[in-house]
């Protein structure tokens, strides 16, 4: 029992430790949450997916046997004990009893006979009878059933964690222990890559998986995870999306209702059904229950445009890709080509961001979507809240196979009184993505933006803009106008080729022979004197950018219309300066898109619930026999006398409550009214 009890203790420990820290995430959920220490300690107790480890089954395993010998050994004793009356007790025992009763009564035992059963009847007794040396003895007892509560409660702890046993992945464990079964191998790509060893039959008596289809697509078959492997679950039935439905509140763009339109053909029988799954209302087959689990892009069709932002090259590219593809695309960095691999990992048509925070807008993951159809959505989205239009998420692997992901909006978004693009980038070793932002031109477009990055990378341009801007100046003999252009147009290239940590770095000497440095003394006025020739002399380039797309020069209508030139400009520079360090040569444009939605559910096969609620109801059972119910046993000792008889009643119970004390207070003032009167 003392084993058991230590058992049940740390199943529910662990337990605790699994609903308090969420299941099944990826690895950088846990190491951003709780850090890299506590995340190598969860890693090593499985803690992530506690209820599937080895040590937590091995003690459901162990508490299941325990407390099965538990039962086999005292259960027979325990019938044994209800069934009995104890009518072997002797009327020598009565001193030993703390609530007894002895009166002497004119009535002769043939008489008080029938009086006590009458009594012991109308109080829920029942008795039985045995006569020993002229003295009947009487045993009776109530609330027997007090004894199951015991048998009821320890059922229930085995039926429970039998049913828990079942609907875990132990029965798929023990298949791959037993050496069927083997991990899908990494080259499969298709279905018909993936081995039989790799496959779990349709007799699969529990299992627990994911199904990933595409509008318009099929699928009968089922991804399990077990560990860090994969496997396929064939089903009995197959699964045709005909259309995902997804239904967003007007007021914040959050989806609140998204179902799957599907049809189910049962294998078996041929039969076709048509259903419309959602939260909270699956479908269920052959003992498999379908749950509406998440869903995902299914392969949309994305028409893109490539931007060149570093290097001579400005010829755009158009790219026709979709979701999940792999491209090859070619571009020209200083008169050398570069391949890269593009892939599309994801592509959202609405998300929903509080610009609250400007410029850290992170896309939503599934828990605020489920957040939206399960509870109440309206109240827990801020107000500044808003839908800012299409998202694609693409990967670049260099030749060298170095990846970098990449997150682009279609649309500008309103940021500080600016109309900016956001264009995310995320290292491998970054957390997050982080966003440069790229102004919105007068159209609504980066064109003006591209063209000054472009304009900034041309040496010929950048001399003309420094010629243009010394040009402006005064004559004074004491300016060197030449002197200027070389200051200014060096203070051009620098900031194109690094930005203003370039800048920095050329006044600090980093990197620069001692003997070209600046004098220290020098370096804070040197400083401000490049900022400035950089700016100036960037208004002209900027004018110049604009005519090699068609615009022409800026003029100012009213200060309204000066004061918006200024704050692009202002942002186009920030913008130039965060560009350096993008690792990528190019950016991509979303232009227009086909969405094609894709729908997850959860296959889940458990036979084990029933069984749990089974041991629910034994547990019930067991609680309220244990509680509620009170067993009490009398002996009554019915001696005859020469002008009378005697009576001895005697009353106990296992606890002595207050409700036993007054039932014996009772039995004692009934007895008593048949004393003999003196």
């Amino acid at each position: 029992m003392r084993f058991a009890i230590a058992l049940l203790v740390v199943i529910c420990i662990a337990s605790a430790v699994g609903t308090l820290i969420e299941q099944n995430r990826e690895e950088i959920f846990y190491i951003d949450r709780f850090g890299t220490y506590w995340y190598q300690v969860f890693s090593k107790f499985s803690i992530n997916q506690i209820y599937n480890t080895w040590w937590f089954l091995l003690v459901m395993g162990f508490l299941v046997i325990s407390t099965s010998f538990c039962l086999v050994r005292n259960v027979p004793k325990i019938i044994k004990d209800m069934r009995s009356f104890k009518e072997h007790i002797r009327q020598g025992s009565f001193r030993a009893f703390s609530h007894k009763v002895s009166i002497q009564t004119d009535y002769s035992a043939e008489q008080a006979k029938p009086m006590i059963q009458v009594w012991l009847k109308k109080h829920g007794y029942v008795f039985k009878e045995k006569e020993v040396d002229n003295t009947l003895t009487i045993a009776a007892k109530k609330g027997s059933s007090n004894r199951l509560g015991y048998i009821f409660a320890h059922l229930a702890i085995v039926t429970i964690c039998i049913g828990g046993l079942l609907d875990s992945e132990l029965p798929n464990r023990l298949q791959l222990w037993m050496g069927d079964k083997a991990p899908i191998p990494p080259t499969a790509r298709y279905m018909s890559d993936v081995p039989e060893q790799s496959k779990f039959g349709v007799s699969n008596i529990s299992f627990r998986g994911n199904i990933s289809v595409s509008e318009g697509e099929n699928a009968n078959h089922a991804l399990l995870l077990l560990s860090d492997d994969r496997y396929l679950q064939n089903l009995p039935f197959d699964i045709h999306l005909n259309r995902f439905i997804i239904e967003y509140y007007e007021t914040n763009g959050m989806p609140k209702r998204f179902a799957s339109d599907v049809t189910i053909t049962d294998f078996a029988t041929g039969k076709k059904e048509n259903k419309i799954i959602e939260v909270n209302h699956p479908y269920q087959l052959h003992g498999i229950t379908l749950y509406q689990s998440s869903f995902h892009d299914g392969g949309s069709k994305l028409d893109l445009t490539l931007y060149p932002i570093k290097g001579k090259n400005t010829e755009t590219q158009t790219i026709k890709t979709k979701v999940g593809e792999t491209t090859e695309l070619k571009t020209t960095l200083n008169d050398v080509e570069q391949t890269y691999q593009l892939t599309i990992n994801d592509f959202r048509p609405i998300n929903v961001e509080n610009l609250s925070n400007a410029g850290s807008a992170q896309p939503k993951d599934f828990e605020h979507q489920i957040l939206a159809v399960t509870g109440s959505a309206a109240s827990k989205v801020a107000n500044d809240s808003v839908n800012v239009g299409p998202l694609f998420q693409y990967t670049l692997t260099d030749e060298s196979n170095q990846s970098v992901q990449y997150q682009n909006y279609m649309l500008p978004v309103q940021l500080d009184g600016r109309l900016v693009f956001l264009i995310g980038m995320k290292l491998p070793t970054d957390a997050g993505f982080s966003y440069a932002r790229i102004p919105a031109d007068e159209k609504g477009t980066m064109q003006e933006f591209l063209a000054l990055k472009a304009a900034f990378e041309n040496p010929e341009m950048r001399r003309q803009a420094a010629q243009a801007y010394a040009d402006k100046l005064e004559e004074d003999p004491r300016i060197d106008k030449q002197n200027i252009v070389v200051l200014a147009s060096m203070a051009l290239e620098i900031f194109a080729n690094n930005g203003f940590k370039g800048l920095d770095d050329y006044i600090e000497g980093k990197g620069i022979p001692e003997a070209e440095r600046v004098p220290e003394a020098l370096r804070a006025p040197m400083k401000s004197i490049l900022r400035d020739y950089l700016i100036f002399s960037a208004i002209d380039l900027r004018n110049m950018a604009r005519q090699t797309i068609g615009l022409p020069a800026l003029s100012y209508v009213n200060q309204s219309d000066a004061e918006q030139q200024a704050l692009w400009f202002d942002s186009a520079i920030r913008a130039l300066s965060d560009m350096t360090f993008y690792p990528a040569p190019m950016i991509l444009q979303l232009n227009s898109f086909e969405h094609i939605q894709a729908t997850v559910l959860q296959a889940t096969r458990s036979p084990g619930k029933w069984i749990v609620y089974l041991g629910c109801l034994f547990l019930i059972i067991g609680i309220f026999q244990m509680f509620y119910i009170r067993e009490r046993r009398l002996w009554i000792w019915l001696t005859p006398l020469d002008n009378g008889s005697e009576i001895k009643g005697a009353m106990t119970s296992v606890k002595r409550t207050l409700d036993f004390q007054r039932e014996f207070t009772q039995f004692q003032q009934d007895f008593s009214e048949l004393a003999r009167k003196e």
